[in-house]
């Protein structure tokens, strides 16, 4: 079974090693902007400063990332963190 517990800090350091700049915080969130290089595709995502992200946040966050599938999401987080 995949891991799907996360705290904000883990989801934000992968992020960041994928390209994704935070551009703002508002009280705990804080809000990552990504643009593709090559297609000028922009995503926002808005990601908690908890300890534990709770799994429909978690399902959000990979939703705003653009992932097909959010079992290999977990787990690419996962393996990145």
């Amino acid at each position: 079974m995949v891991r799907t517990t996360f705290s904000g800090r883990e989801i934000i350091s992968v992020l960041r090693e994928f390209g994704y700049r935070p551009v703002s915080r508002t009280g705990s969130h804080v809000r990552l902007r990504y643009e593709h290089p090559e297609t000028g595709e922009i995503r926002n995502v808005d990601v908690p400063m908890h300890k534990e992200v709770k799994i429909g946040t978690l399902r959000s966050i990979a939703d705003q990332c653009g992932a097909a599938d959010f079992e290999a999401w977990c787990q690419w987080i996962d393996e990145h963190s």
